[in-house]
């Protein structure tokens, strides 16, 4: 999605596109009424969009866009499925001052009943081209519930994601639809994207025509403070690091640190051992006043982060895994789609059934890079999966909704509550992906003695059509045929046995199999001591059942866990425990003394403004997850070892 590894809900609270296609998936039916089905061929001429965002600092995009037409009724769409973000989620909503002339003359449009998304309207005779304005009003820090609709935009800086300021004509495949961008920025600032450029002239930039598709694919960043850095010297495929922040401090790298992003480069070429970009740019945003994610393109990403990335070591620590997630979607999700995921424009609807290859297998990959690359040592990376083997191992919403149906249901999980996760289960294909395609990775090494592993798969899946980046998509069987291909066995059973399962014990046992076990003691590893310093909360949910922030608000519950057993829910505030007033530390010292004493652990919580006194009756102290060695060869070890 706009896209979550590093456990994105985790990092939120502490720190709170497509190309061609080829043939395989058929177009399925637009929903608004009368508007003509998707066809297969160019567009005549070729549209234009002049968007101004020298007013970026307020927070207003300002666009201007021409399409050539005919005379007769004509829809026009706004992108509402945006690759890689896997729900409805085109931020129409911040549209607004929309007005269609032709000729000089404004013309009137009505928005279909049954679509949001699209305008109908008739073009008189006589015209040729409708010209458009409108703002994109970009929603404020803490604004927008919806990744499509985050803060993108601060007095120095601005993340353009250009399916928020572009129409569309229904009744063609996006791919055969040309525009050419033109973008001003305010006045001395640089910017990075992977479109080309035509000229420039001052804060002007015409941008070379490209399709559609390629255009909502290709983001750009801008700022007053920027940093461009190469991340494949002396190659002939140029891969850069754009980095924009609200200050010159947050936008440099050390000489380690550039050294490890070069090396994600150089060890993700070496896993699938072909590329699918003429060039690549990572565009990254270090800021506290922009929403924090990633989302994936082909020849670029779009990553968001808190100012602090490179100058924080906590903070470094618990986001390194973004920015080769997202690279790693260029292989898997951009080049190699589900055929359920690839549609001929932004309208037809996704289908999101392969989300635990898509995000699960990009996501088990990342932290896999992250580790070859040195952005992780060994043990940190063992860190990542001990505590995704614990959130997972306590998902109690296992018990009725499979992991299959968290991908099913991404449209429901990705803009659900934020509330009860462990119980209704929200993105859990992210997390609990890692370890099922771990559990694929070292049955390979089993089956075969060590001679084979999933670096072979992602040879043989994602290493053909070296340069290309037309898209191929696949579906079950295709990966089902392609893992037999590396070690024949029964891989179909082997992933539905996990897939479909519902029941209180995790199906997979790839870390048991890779020679380590999970284990649980009073002591926080080191990337539970990160986010802990980071969000300034607890996370008690293997202990009494609950995680809580440091001004005592209850964000999750274990489903009839302790704490659920007294009467606590998200959403109450603990206001004192044992008779002194709340702090994350008192009740940590309250869990660890109940261990060795009979009297329950005693709160004081308040429901909006009633309040309460709350028994939780727990003895087992504090538990965090770790991994330790246990019986048989250190597979994970040689998981994460560097590729030569």
């Amino acid at each position: 999605m706009k896209s979550h590894s590093l456990r994105f809900s985790v990092l939120a609270a502490a720190v709170l596109a497509a190309c061609c296609f080829s043939a395989g998936a058929a177009a399925q039916t637009e929903t608004a009424a009368g508007a003509p089905a998707p066809a297969d061929q160019p567009y005549a001429g070729t549209l234009t969009v002049d968007v101004d965002l020298t007013d970026a600092g307020k927070r207003i995009f300002r666009s201007h866009e021409t399409i050539p037409v005919k005379p007769g009724a004509f829809t026009l769409f706004y992108p509402k499925w945006i690759p890689g973000e896997h729900a409805p989620s085109g931020p129409v909503q911040n549209v607004s001052g929309l007005i269609i002339r032709a000729n000089g003359k404004q013309l009137p449009w009505r928005r279909d009943l049954r679509d949001m998304f699209a305008i109908h309207l008739d073009v008189p005779q006589g015209v040729s081209q409708l010209d458009l304005q409108f703002e994109f009003l970009s929603p404020g820090d803490g604004e927008g519930s919806n990744f499509g609709a985050s803060a993108s935009a601060s007095p120095d800086l601005v993340d353009m994601e250009f399916n928020q300021v572009a129409f569309y004509p229904a009744g063609y495949y996006t791919r055969q639809i040309q525009i050419q961008p033109t973008v001003q920025l305010p006045q001395g600032w640089k910017f990075g994207t992977a479109m080309e450029v035509a000229s420039q002239s001052g804060n002007t930039i015409h941008f070379k025509p490209l399709s559609f598709n390629n255009f909502v694919d290709s983001p750009l960043i801008a700022g007053a403070y920027v940093n461009r850095v190469d991340l494949a010297p002396g190659e002939s495929v140029p891969v850069h690091l754009n980095v924009v922040g609200d200050s010159a401090k947050d936008v440099t790298l050390t000489d380690k640190q550039l050294q490890q992003q070069r090396n994600v480069v150089k060890q993700t070429n070496l896993l699938f051992g072909a590329h699918h970009y003429n060039h690549y740019d990572f565009l990254l945003t270090l800021s506290d006043h922009t929403g924090h994610f990633g989302l994936e393109h082909h020849q670029s990403s779009d990553d968001r982060l808190p100012a602090d990335f490179f100058t924080d070591d906590d903070m470094h620590l618990v986001a390194a895994s973004l920015m080769p997630h997202e690279f790693v979607h260029s292989w898997n999700g951009k080049f190699r789609r589900p055929a359920d995921l690839w549609t001929p424009n932004f309208n037809v609807p996704m289908q999101d059934d392969l989300l635990w290859v898509y995000e699960g297998l990009t996501d088990y990959w990342c932290g896999i890079l992250t580790a070859r690359a040195g952005l992780w040592t060994p043990e940190q990376y063992r860190d990542s999966i001990a505590n995704i083997a614990g959130e997972m191992t306590y998902r109690t919403g296992r018990a009725w909704r499979s992991l299959q149906d968290t991908a099913d249901a991404a449209p429901l999980t990705y803009y659900g509550s934020q509330s009860w996760i462990n119980w209704i289960r929200d993105t859990d294909f992210y997390p609990e992906g890692q370890l099922l395609w771990l559990d694929v990775d070292t049955k390979i090494r089993d089956l075969s003695g060590g001679k084979r592993s999933l670096d072979d798969f992602a040879h043989a899946f994602y290493g053909m059509d070296n340069g290309s980046y037309v898209t191929k998509t696949y579906s079950f069987d295709d990966v089902v045929r392609t893992l037999n291909q590396v070690q024949p066995f029964d891989w179909a059973t082997f992933l539905h046995d996990r897939l479909d399962y519902t029941g209180p014990t995790l199906p997979e046992h790839g870390i048991e199999r890779g020679g380590w076990k999970l284990v649980f003691n009073d002591t926080p590893n080191a990337e539970e001591k990160a986010y802990e310093n980071l969000r300034h909360g607890a996370n008690l949910a293997y202990s009494m059942g609950l995680v809580v922030n440091q001004s005592g608000h209850i964000s999750d519950v274990q489903w009839n866990g302790p704490s659920f057993q007294a009467g606590l829910v998200p959403g109450l505030t603990i206001v004192a425990v044992n008779g002194r007033d709340f702090s994350t530390d008192a009740l940590k010292d309250a869990v660890t003394a109940a261990k060795t004493s009979q009297a329950p652990i005693e709160l004081l919580v308040k429901n909006v403004d009633v309040y309460s006194t709350v028994k939780v009756d727990y003895h087992g102290g504090l538990r965090y997850p770790h991994l330790v060695r246990a019986d048989g060869k250190d597979l994970i070890g040689a998981i994460v070892a560097p590729r030569k």
